[in-house]
């Protein structure tokens, strides 16, 4: 394919997609942690990465938008009509420079790694080949590979994407007839087979402004990820191991993890 906007621009903007509504946990970005709203957090990781140059809160809820201000960070209100957290980053991006890089960081992950945003940044620099590239982190459990909400991605030896599925690929076939078809004795053979998709992308802006132009895709729609479409579109997805874990909050227990290890870190810095 034509690959569109290649660049070696070293101008870098996280942006940040920040919906009030959330079906397991309404409200989740401005739930409380150390005294902040857990988007505050994430806001702190994303500017704490040494290759981005600035950070913007993409909304659509006044809540969202005030309390983002309230903390000195930059941002903007956007349409409430997308249908997707990527057409929302495109309409921020489409008023940015031209051969810009675009970070897409989930306002849900309060502990993403700075270092995991500098690699998948410096993957895409370094290929002038990538339309984007993500994220990806072990999977360490036969629970997680068989759970639909973990989103498992498959990676050729050239490191691109070949597809991202919810479920658990690639199927190991020999092991599975060793074991006499029984899965998880297959699989626990070799666990580093399957790796997880984590959400964190970063763009191309000139891709990102095609990507979120192209109509929904059939693949999109059976597996509900809208990665696929990008695949689909034919795009080179360079996918890089993240530095440590990330635990994105979408249920109650998934905050009480995170809160208790943010306030425990905090605990750390005041103490020392």
């Amino acid at each position: 394919m034509e690959h569109h906007g290649k660049n070696h621009s070293k101008i870098v903007v996280a942006i940040i997609p920040a919906r009030y509504a959330s079906v397991r946990l309404p409200g989740k970005l401005l739930l409380p942690i150390a005294g902040r709203p857990l988007i505050a957090h994430t806001i702190e990781r994303a500017r704490s990465a040494s290759t981005i140059s600035r950070v913007i809160v993409a909304t659509d809820d006044q809540r969202i938008f005030d309390a983002v201000g309230a903390i000195g960070s930059e941002v903007v209100m956007t349409s409430a009509e997308h249908r997707s957290g990527t057409d929302r980053l495109a309409e921020v991006a489409a008023k940015l420079p031209e051969d810009c890089i675009i970070v897409n960081v989930q306002g849900d992950e309060p502990i993403i790694a700075p270092e995991t945003i500098d690699a998948a940044v410096r993957a895409l620099i370094n290929d002038e080949d990538a339309d984007m590239s993500t994220t990806s982190e072990p999977i360490e459990n036969f629970e997680d590979l068989l759970n639909p909400n973990v989103v498992k991605v498959v990676t050729g030896d050239s490191g691109y994407a070949i597809y991202f599925s919810r479920s658990p690929i690639p199927f190991p076939r020999d092991a599975s007839l060793r074991h006499g078809g029984d899965l998880q004795r297959a699989v626990a053979e070799d666990f580093s087979l399957f790796r997880k998709h984590t959400g964190l992308y970063v763009y191309r802006r000139e891709y990102l402004l095609r990507l979120s132009k192209l109509p929904s895709t059939h693949l999109e729609k059976v597996e509900m990820l809208e990665q696929l479409r990008a695949l689909e579109d034919g795009a080179d997805i360079r996918v890089v191991h993240a530095v440590g874990s990330s635990i994105g909050v979408d249920t109650q227990e998934d905050y009480e993890k995170v809160r208790a290890i943010l306030e425990r870190n905090v605990a750390v810095v005041q103490g020392s």
